[in-house]
């Protein structure tokens, strides 16, 4: 009876752990760069959270029309949301998960060029919406995007009813602390600025935002970083031919969306303040890394990366 008792509590132990682990979506435009990939697979391997599903986002950019190459793909009739969606496609592959949705996303920007808030459906928005309605009453989802917005803009205008159970977690923009200015002449928002502007707007949607100016420091050399990767092990395998593939010849590189995941992991070593969004888009505050401790966060990157076998 008492090992029947013992064996009922370690049972509803394990079973309330697992149903207090934090749902996370990742939305990736993970075919562009290096640093998706190990973003990606650090949130994988982070044990108090649940990877629900990835959703490809696209890399579309002008360079795609004027120059032969973009990085190491060839620029004719490139399908950037396609190298985003076969990729995260091969890194749960790669890790053997497979109990994890992994949804194409829209293919361009919301609107058109000269703006608007068309939405692009997908089957990552489909995915998304269902997974958020399913959720139990309370519990929020954490979206963690990394490109550019389409997809989440497109969900919240398709579905507004999902914002209340939803915060995101963005990688976007330039921002001055000094001065408190907001410049959005940066790569994921050329890539969709009308979902950026939307967003900002939206008084209703819990955004914490991660400039790219702040996630400069966070710089990794290319032989440390090798180094530590040189066992063989399929997630390690992963990093190092990214790195290969995007850049072999980098001895360094800005890991700007690992960043914006440690900080997510370890608010402890940033400092999140409230900030005006652009004048253009409102008066209302959202959430700012306006500072993080890059060698706290680096360590924390290797302490659980040294743990996967």
């Amino acid at each position: 009876m008492l090992r029947f008792l013992l064996t009922l509590s370690f049972s509803l132990l394990f079973f309330h752990t697992e149903a207090q682990k934090q749902k996370v979506w990742i939305d990736a435009d993970t075919g562009n760069e290096v640093d998706d990939v190990y973003a990606i697979v650090r949130l994988l391997y982070q044990s108090d959270i649940s990877v629900e599903g990835i959703s490809s986002a696209h890399f579309n950019n002008p360079d795609l029309l004027v120059f032969d190459k973009w990085n190491q793909y060839d620029t004719k009739n490139i399908s950037t949301i396609d190298i985003s969606q076969q990729l995260n496609e091969h890194i749960l592959s790669s890790l053997g998960i497979k109990r994890i949705l992994c949804c194409k996303g829209a293919d361009r920007q919301i609107g058109r060029a000269w703006g608007g808030l068309d939405a692009r459906p997908s089957a990552a928005v489909d995915a998304l919406v269902k997974l958020v309605k399913s959720m139990p009453e309370g519990e929020k989802l954490d979206i963690i995007c990394l490109g550019a917005l389409t997809n989440i803009a497109s969900a919240v205008i398709l579905h507004p009813e999902i914002i209340p159970h939803i915060r995101c977690y963005i990688l976007t923009a330039q921002y001055d602390s000094s001065h408190k200015i907001w410049n959005k002449n940066e790569f994921n928002v050329r890539n969709d600025l009308n979902a950026f502007d939307y967003l900002m707007e939206l008084k209703t949607i819990d955004l914490t935002i991660m400039p790219t100016t702040t996630a400069l420091p966070f710089r990794f050399e290319k032989s440390d970083t090798f180094e530590k990767l040189s066992a063989d092990i399929p997630a390690y395998r992963l990093l190092t031919e990214r790195w290969e593939e995007t850049e072999a010849t980098s001895m360094e590189r800005i890991l700007w969306d690992l960043a914006l995941v440690e900080a997510y992991l370890c608010p402890n070593f940033t400092q999140i303040e409230y900030r005006n969004v652009p004048p253009e888009n409102g008066q209302r505050e959202i959430k700012v890394y306006t500072k993080i401790d890059s060698e706290k966060l680096k360590s924390d990157f290797w302490k659980h990366l040294s743990c996967i076998q």
